[in-house]
């Protein structure tokens, strides 16, 4: 199969076959040491990333001395991301050039398996392939540089978006989707010390809503992916550096761990020379 397109309705159609076959392979078996992961999605069409937590949102505002727009309330609002940048579970990360500040972003991702346009609320669950953890690596001095721009972050989120272990079929939690929300418990590990817990049912903007927002006026194609954006206290900037042992640094291990998902790992390390 050459195309996404093709090969991701195929996937989905195949899933419980290829997991019997899975399941009776009498070959030969490999330690998790012997390979390496790449991401679920390797060259997504686009990356959306939400900003639909009202937890995140009201905190880091709040630190910063401001309200939530009324707008925020009134439509999901997102940016594009870099989908060169997606690294798999258990790769090393590096913060970029000049950043002290590496931050984690707790996120779940969301895959799109059929295309569509102007896609309505109430169909919008039937246009998503499933689920994956979505780790929004973040530089925040660089951060705090871009943002006063008013053009929204930069080079502060282009080096790095954590993105797997693997991609959960909308099947395999559908006993924890009931009308529009996704009920699943997250959670962050920085060297195995949880720093973040919360829920995808905190959603303020739900899973169909973002679907339809970005679907408007323009066509989602299969393998498209949606970030929801920091859960409540999913960052080191929500909670405070100097409550969670300062930013990240090489040698720490960020786990990201969302139900039904799995673990999605990563090492920091220092910038390559």
């Amino acid at each position: 199969m050459s195309r996404l397109e093709d090969g991701l309705p195929w996937v989905l159609a195949h899933t419980a076959h290829l997991t019997a076959r899975a399941a009776a392979w009498a070959g030969p078996r490999y330690r998790e040491s012997e390979f390496s992961y790449l991401p679920p999605v390797m060259r997504p069409p686009s990356i959306r990333d939400f900003y639909a937590f009202e937890q995140h949102v009201k905190t880091c505002r709040a630190q910063r001395g401001l309200e939530i727009p009324p707008a925020w309330y009134e439509l999901p609002v997102f940016y594009f991301t870099n989908p060169s940048a997606l690294c798999g579970h258990g790769t090393d990360v590096w913060a970029p050039a000049g950043s002290q500040e590496l931050d984690y972003e707790l996120e779940l991702g969301i895959v799109i398996g059929r295309a569509g346009r102007d896609i309505p609320v109430a169909q919008a669950w039937d246009h998503v392939a499933g689920f994956t953890i979505l780790n929004d690596f973040s530089a925040r001095d660089l951060q705090r540089r871009e943002v006063p721009v008013g053009l929204g972050p930069a080079k502060s989120k282009d080096f790095a978006t954590g993105l797997g272990p693997a991609l959960v079929t909308r099947d395999e939690c559908a006993d924890r989707i009931s009308g529009e929300k996704l009920t699943l418990a997250m959670c962050a590990r920085v060297n195995g010390r949880e720093l973040s817990r919360g829920t995808t049912a905190s959603l303020h903007h739900s899973i169909p809503r973002l679907v339809a927002q970005a679907a408007r006026d323009a066509e989602l194609h299969p393998g498209d992916i949606l970030g929801t954006g920091t859960v409540g206290t999913g960052c080191i900037l929500e909670l405070g550096p100097e409550n969670t042992g300062g930013w990240l640094k090489p040698g720490d291990v960020v786990e990201l761990e969302i139900e039904r998902l799995g673990v999605l790992r990563h090492r920091i390390v220092a910038r390559p020379k």
